[in-house]
């Protein structure tokens, strides 16, 4: 069965830091903290993604929270 496209996120940590991320919409929001790790230098569990007042957990995937191509997500460090 063929791999579903990539898609591309941006994220933005309110501090005029924009990360863009390729991902594939299998990946966890785990995965995606340690691709944003990898180029942010930050620890990827210091890393807490928001949409909105929603908080992604770290074992659900993007599709299942509808997280699409071209997407915005919050970047808060704790």
């Amino acid at each position: 069965q063929p791999q579903p496209a990539m898609i591309e996120i941006t994220v933005n940590d309110r501090l005029g830091k924009k990360v863009r991320i390729k991902c594939n919409p299998s990946d966890t929001i785990g995965d995606l903290k340690k691709l944003i790790a990898a180029q942010t230098g930050t620890r990827w569990d210091k890393i807490v993604l928001k949409k909105w007042y929603t908080i992604f957990k770290d074992h659900i995937s993007l599709e299942d929270y509808e997280i699409h191509d071209g997407m915005n997500l919050e970047l808060y460090y704790q």
